[in-house]
């Protein structure tokens, strides 16, 4: 049999099956590059200001590290400034979700052995799923160039600038291709590929740190990063088309490798297969509640580290912030506007508390789905067919995101406090403050969960919806207040009703009302759950 028969229908299927999920990726990253672009605009009207801007950003070793440095003080290249560390490393994260959920979960859960059994061919499923990802990654890229371009920018630039992010994303879809061989399990392939993709983030920001910023030049760490290599394109400045080649030259040779290992193992095993646990369960391991937390902790883990990473990485520069955006008063006025305070510094904390609000939404949407993969994989039925209830298996499951989404933003809270009070001089003012701005973010992020929980119980099959929902949550909470939305849009983003701090007042009702909307979802959905059948 060839060993690509069955590709296209194997790839209309991915594509039906994230007929939600990727769009809204797409869409949440070219909202963001367009809007970015759309606010320097309004923001630096002139040639002038926007040169004094780069010249700031370029002598801030801690702002470089963050975004990378300017190469070009027009407006598109502000954009590719802002958006390309960042927009890199949201398509690598698209593309390694999107292959390792069409191969190594696949095996997992058993399906592609049904599937195998027709007239599919072995590197068929890989095939398919790098389609994906290229198919993903290609509108990402067209979508980018056409919002530049109708914004007035340079078709060149716009068009360098998207292939920049798209190539990103091509070579952690590699990467990803590789992991799936390797690992056993979906989230090992997921947390290998995400270990790397992490490692690429931490040598760009170490290279743009160390960089010549009278030159605006990069650091050598930079290029040994993919997300190095999108900002070595420098779209507007100079258009690196060979850079784009590199990032696709090296996905090319990452899927060549996928496709030599998927050769040498067997259907649902990894290359490195994990280790036989032994044969009897430790005490701590006979209740529900220990499995649940044996399953999710390498998760909660991961997250940890991130949190207390972005936390110290984000709070540390907040003492570059004030001198970085000078006189403008229109920052000022979009800082405040997302923050709710005059004071600058306490403007930009309050949005940096905001943006880790969001994402611990998104990691207690991953919590909640994880019940519905262990119900898909049959993992829930040998439990449930024990003393254990379905209101009580779940409730394992929900203390993550309940309890891990506080523990995420402690963590957070307490390392931007740390290095924003050492910047700043005011160690124990701050460290409380932005513990209490951090943990206000928490109704919110239970209610996005407590919507996931609801579609679980009440429509199993749309329980993938819940990351849709996420999505139009963090795009009205994130652009919104930019973009000047008007009130009812606004509203519809549990994130817009919570109060801003440090520094702006403190308002117990919204608290309140997300909190209990949140309790209610939760309390249909494990209602709704106890009734249905399992898939």
């Amino acid at each position: 049999m060839n060993s690509l028969a069955g590709t296209g229908t194997l790839l209309r299927l991915a594509l039906r099956r994230d007929r939600i999920m990727l769009p809204a990726w797409v869409y949440v990253l070219t909202a963001a590059a367009v809007s970015t672009a759309y606010s320097f605009g309004r923001l630096y009207a002139t040639a002038a200001a926007r040169e004094q801007f780069a010249a700031g950003m370029n002598t801030n070793s801690s702002l470089r590290a963050l975004y990378g440095p300017v190469y070009d003080a027009s407006l598109g290249g502000l954009t590719a400034w802002r958006m390309g560390a960042f927009g890199a490393l949201l398509a690598g994260l698209m593309s390694i979700l999107l292959v390792v959920r069409h191969t190594r979960a696949e095996e997992e859960d058993g399906r592609l052995e049904l599937v195998g059994a027709g007239a599919v061919g072995r590197r068929a499923p890989l095939t398919a799923a790098l389609l994906a990802a290229l198919s993903a990654n290609l509108l990402l890229a067209v979508l980018v160039t056409a919002g530049l371009a109708v914004l007035g920018q340079p078709l060149g630039g716009a068009a360098a600038f998207g292939s920049a992010l798209a190539a990103c994303g091509l070579v952690f879809a590699g990467v990803a291709a590789v992991t799936a061989q390797v690992a056993e399990t979906g989230r090992a392939a997921n947390g290998a590929a995400g270990a790397v993709l992490g490692a690429a983030f931490v040598l760009r920001a170490a290279g743009d740190s160390a960089a010549d910023s009278a030159n605006s030049t990069t650091g050598r760490l930079s290029w040994l990063s993919p997300i190095g290599w999108a900002e070595q394109v420098r779209p507007f400045a100079s258009d690196r088309w060979w850079v784009v080649a590199l990032g696709l030259l090296t996905a090319c040779l990452l899927a060549a490798a996928a496709y030599v290992l998927v050769g040498h193992r067997d259907l649902g095993a990894g290359l490195l297969p994990q280790r036989p646990g032994p044969a009897n369960a430790a005490p701590a391991l006979r209740t529900h509640l220990a499995l649940a937390w044996r399953l999710q902790r390498g998760t909660l883990y991961g997250w940890c580290a991130a949190f207390a990473v972005a936390g110290a990485v984000f709070g540390g520069v907040a003492g570059g912030v004030a001198s970085l955006i000078g006189d403008n008063r229109q920052v000022s006025d979009i800082l405040r506007r997302i923050g709710g305070q005059q004071a600058i510094s306490d403007a930009y904390l309050a949005t940096i508390l905001g943006l880790l609000g969001m994402v611990a939404a998104v990691y207690a949407v991953q919590s909640v789905q994880r019940l519905r993969g262990e119900e898909l994989g049959g993992r829930a039925e040998p439990v449930l067919a024990t003393a254990v209830s379905r209101t009580a298996w779940a409730g394992g499951h929900l203390l993550f995101p309940l309890l891990g989404s506080a523990a995420l933003l402690t963590i957070g809270g307490l390392t931007a406090g740390l290095t924003s009070g050492a910047s700043l001089g005011n160690l124990p003012g701050h460290l409380g403050s932005l513990l209490g701005g951090a943990l206000v973010q928490l109704p919110a992020v239970w209610l996005a969960a407590g919507v996931t929980l609801a579609l679980l119980g009440l429509r199993p099959r749309w329980t993938s919806a819940g990351w849709g929902v996420l999505a139009a949550f963090l795009v009205i909470g994130w652009l919104g207040p930019v973009l000047r939305f008007g009130r009812p849009i606004l509203d519809l983003s549990p994130f817009t009703h919570l109060p801003h701090l440090p520094g702006g007042a403190f308002d117990l009702q919204p608290l309140l009302w997300l909190t209990a909307l949140a309790a209610a979802l939760a309390v249909s959905g494990l209602a709704a759950l106890r009734r249905r059948d399992l898939d």
